[in-house]
């Protein structure tokens, strides 16, 4: 029912989880639009029929045009109905749900929306990174993880703190604090709002959403593959917090000589997770536009940062790592199908290796999966899985490929149980009938 893990492994049901999945970040938005639901349905209709097995997607929208949450504790009911069809649909279609529950970046409200409304109620505060500090503002944030958390479905009639539909939790989207380079801050924000979620719901994995950037607690040759600036987190120290269950990080390359972050509306991310009681990583290389010239360079790059975080998974974190928020805008000078299915096979190709030797990488989620009639959501990284054959022929062939290692390992363990079954019969079927006849 739930996705568990145990060690650097997913499971469902007792079998081992491999996730093949997607970004689609506009789900509970349009699905609040009852006119639009059909394009949620095809989505996940569509996602399934390719063997696509998790999404990630936004449980927040906070302030400003048709918000999930109007103001502290107050909630547009339309928006939480189309965030219960989203589960609902998921659900109908096989799909687990990774939920993210706050934006560090202004859109959809963002931290931004959560100090500016406790400066509306008299603090006096200086930054948006006081939204990890202030008590005001940390106490609006747990109301609204409670409020999803507790969140009766109209659809399905389940709370969402009890629907296995949902893979984890996600506290935050891509969360950074340059406020406080040294880690500190973020680490004890991660801390407390970890525990206070764990206190309400044990039963689903969590993760934190970070970008999977290096801090103090790794060597340079793991720090040199950040940006020149420190966002104040930290991939090792701060997934090394017992209740936090997967991880996100995105580098993201600007030119053959740069790397810097964010420009959340026109890059590709890479994102990673890894599971124990932090379940699992998330970790997001993100890919910007570089000329046709640089893309050599950038999947040497993007294949050094997959080693490293896959290894750092299973060798020092112990956790499942997932891949996320990868892909290649069509608007890249000189773009061509080939050059995105290279950038796919060469994620899918580290996971599937990892995979198949019973490693770490337990999935990937490219950025991001659209319906057809969604023009105005097009960013340059959409996959319309109907428009986009040889994407999506990759993308199909990935899940088949997890899959078939999804049946070897069941099937090594339902051997190994059988063994162990008949090892522990063994002794009483020999003593059982000393030569008795049985019957007439």
């Amino acid at each position: 029912m739930f996705i568990r893990t145990r060690g650097i492994h997913f499971f469902l049901n007792g079998d081992p989880f491999y996730a093949n999945g997607f970004n689609a970040y506009w789900l509970m938005y349009l699905a609040s639009d009852p006119s639009q639901r059909p394009k949620v349905s095809a989505a996940f209709r569509q996602a399934a029929a390719h063997g696509l097995t998790v999404a990630r997607t936004w449980a927040f929208s906070d302030g400003g045009y048709r918000p999930l949450q109007y103001s502290p504790g107050s909630y547009n009911q339309q928006m939480f109905k189309g965030l219960d069809f989203v589960v609902a649909e998921a659900r109908r279609h096989g799909i687990k749900l990774i939920l993210s529950l706050a934006n560090n970046y202004d859109s959809f409200g963002g931290k931004k929306q959560y100090v500016n409304w406790a400066r509306n109620q008299g603090q006096y505060l200086t930054s948006d990174d006081d939204f990890f500090t202030n008590s005001v503002v940390k106490g609006f944030y747990k109301n609204h993880i409670r409020s999803v958390l507790n969140r009766y479905n109209t659809i399905t009639g389940v709370v969402y703190k009890n629907d296995p539909t949902i893979m984890a939790w996600e506290l935050m989207n891509e969360p950074r604090c340059t406020s406080d380079p040294s880690g500190r801050t973020i680490q004890a924000w991660i801390v407390e709002m970890a525990s206070y979620l764990k206190s309400i719901d044990r039963n689903h994995l969590l993760e934190i959403g970070l970008e999977g950037f290096y801090g103090q607690s790794s060597s340079n040759w793991r720090t040199n593959l950040n940006p020149g600036f420190n966002i104040g987190t930290d991939f090792i120290a701060n997934n090394r917090i017992p209740a936090i269950d997967l991880l996100l990080s995105t580098p993201t390359l600007i030119s053959a000589n740069a790397i810097r972050f964010g420009m959340e509306n026109s890059i590709a991310h890479l994102k990673t997770a890894s599971a124990r009681s932090i379940t699992a990583a998330i970790f997001s290389p993100c890919m910007s536009r570089l000329s046709s010239s640089d893309d050599q360079k950038q999947l040497s790059f993007l294949s050094n940062w997959l080693d490293a975080h896959i290894q750092d998974a299973q060798f020092i974190l112990h956790k499942p790592l997932l891949i996320t928020e990868f892909g290649k805008s069509w608007k890249d000078p000189g773009f061509s199908p080939y050059e995105r299915d290279t950038l796919f096979n060469t994620v899918y190709s580290k996971i599937y290796a990892s995979a198949k030797r019973g490693g770490a990488a337990a999935g990937g989620l490219f950025w991001q999966l659209l319906a057809e009639g969604m023009d105005s959501f097009r960013d340059g990284y959409e996959i319309i899985l109907e428009e986009n054959s040889s994407t999506a022929n990759v993308i199909a062939q990935q899940a088949h490929k997890l899959y078939q290692i999804r049946k070897i390992f069941s099937r090594m363990r339902n051997s190994a149980m059988w063994r162990r079954g008949r090892a522990r019969r063994a002794p009483w079927l020999a003593a059982g009938n000393k030569g008795k006849r049985i019957g007439n």
